[in-house]
């Protein structure tokens, strides 16, 4: 037995050491972000950081010219990772073209870019063409890949016409190089992303706690609608509207919570993120509400049996994920180690940074578990974040049923260790609701 205690204590150890910081010691508190001036300063940095590696990635990706057109309300999908911090659409008509600071273009703006209304754009764009004379022109034209099919019908169109046969013959459809430039972070980010990761997770452990939830009364939607007026008094935004559930036997992840009073002995869950800075973060929590009617002072062991599956299934996910593998290898390999530890489960991890379901390569759907078209293909990247989620299946023996046990932590590449970290943490323990804590139940913001 001291043997085995010993082994599971420098096994805890070893995690601690390769995945970063585990379950955080200390409560989450709501981070103060830089002021909105200050933050379109260090967006347009980034953004700079970001464009000076496109001559490097167009060579890559044997590109000589990237080519961008798009209206305002018709933006191309890659617009949102190359504007400026107060731009909110391209105007007009905008044109931009991306080259490899060679030939006539050395030492231009990059891109180039055009703003026009008139048609004037054509005859000067057909020019800068001339002179640089690309032989592979980027499109996004994919029809597989978000990222990199962002030029709409009548853009395309447009093109055609204006541009004809002479350099339309030279378009090319390559679309890793939007997945690559969106997907990529840069050093400076994470510190901030950090902050962001903290405020979400304080989020959490307030709205389930006794100062937001009353068993009886407060519903799940209570909570959902407590996260975002709380959210805008933080000055952050969400990309996906908070969903709150009651877990049962029946529930599943979907696109919506559950429309449940909350009582006391349930297994609750949030799937939330957070937007700011140009970021977005994505985390689910599991937290119990205790029986304090009947002197309960912690969750049932079968439900922190259950919670440790989950936690294992990160492990073996975290384990199996290196840089240059292929979405569906990981999966695949992460499937077998589960059969292996006879953990029964689902995997469905995907890039996170941009958007919050950023474009890479993807490790599972909900709709498809255990291989995934197109974007399971693709290759995890380095210096990329992503969102570890999953659930794992376990028997809970005090309520003789069987639940899905639903986490997701985000984690970031650590180009020392070449191991991916999770950026604040995971959760170990569920958040405990304490219904006779002497608090103030309320579904009002608080300030």
């Amino acid at each position: 037995m001291q043997y085995r205690a010993t082994v599971a204590a420098w096994f805890l150890l070893l995690c601690g050491a390769v995945y970063g910081q585990l379950q955080p010691t200390t409560p989450a508190r709501y981070r103060r972000l830089p002021s909105l001036r200050e933050q379109a300063a260090i967006l347009d940095g980034w953004r700079d950081e970001r464009l000076a590696t496109l001559p490097a990635l167009l060579t890559k990706y044997r590109i000589d010219a990237w080519l961008i057109s798009q209206r305002e309300y018709a933006e191309d999908t890659l617009w949102w990772s190359i504007k400026g911090a107060t731009e909110y659409a391209p105007h007009r008509r905008t044109v931009l073209l991306f080259h490899k600071n060679t030939s006539s273009l050395a030492g231009q703006p990059n891109p180039l870019r055009w703003v026009d209304n008139t048609g004037a754009v054509w005859p000067e764009l057909r020019r800068v063409l001339e002179a640089y004379d690309p032989h592979r022109i980027a499109l996004n034209t994919d029809k597989y890949i978000a990222a990199g099919g962002g030029l709409h019908v009548g853009e395309y169109e447009a093109l055609a016409e204006e541009l004809g046969e002479r350099w339309m013959e030279r378009t090319v459809n390559e679309p890793l190089l939007a997945v690559e430039y969106v997907a990529t972070r840069v050093p400076g980010q994470l510190a901030y992303y950090r902050d962001l990761q903290e405020i979400t997770w304080a989020l959490i452990e307030e709205a389930f706690s006794e100062k937001v939830i009353s068993p009886g009364i407060t519903t799940t939607e209570d909570v959902e609608w407590w996260y975002r007026e709380k959210m805008l008094l933080l000055n952050v935004t969400t990309w996906n509207h908070p969903r709150v559930s009651v877990i049962t036997p029946e529930s599943f992840p979907g696109w919506s919570g559950t429309k449940d009073v909350i009582r006391e002995g349930d297994l609750l869950h949030v799937d939330f993120g957070i937007t700011a800075m140009g970021m977005n973060t994505d985390v689910q929590h599991m937290a119990y509400v205790l029986r304090t009617s009947q002197g309960e002072t912690d969750a049932p062991q079968g439900l922190k049996e259950g919670l440790k599956r989950a936690n294992r299934m990160q492990d073996i996910v975290l384990e199996n994920m290196a840089a240059g593998k292929t979405g569906n290898e990981v999966l695949t390999e992460s499937l077998t180690q589960m059969e292996v530890e006879r953990i029964t489960g689902q995997v469905y991890c995907h890039p996170i940074g941009d958007w919050g379901h950023a474009p890479g390569a993807v490790m599972g759907f909900t709709n498809l578990p255990d291989f995934v078209p197109v974007l399971g293909e693709l290759r995890i990247l380095p210096n990329t974040y992503y969102s570890i989620e999953l659930y794992a299946y376990s028997f809970i023996a005090e309520r003789n049923e069987t639940l899905r046990f639903r986490v997701e932590e985000n984690v970031y590449w650590n180009a020392t260790t070449e191991r991916w970290h999770f950026v604040r943490g995971r959760q170990e323990r569920f958040h405990l609701i304490n219904a006779h804590a002497g608090h103030t139940p309320s579904i009002v913001v608080q300030s």
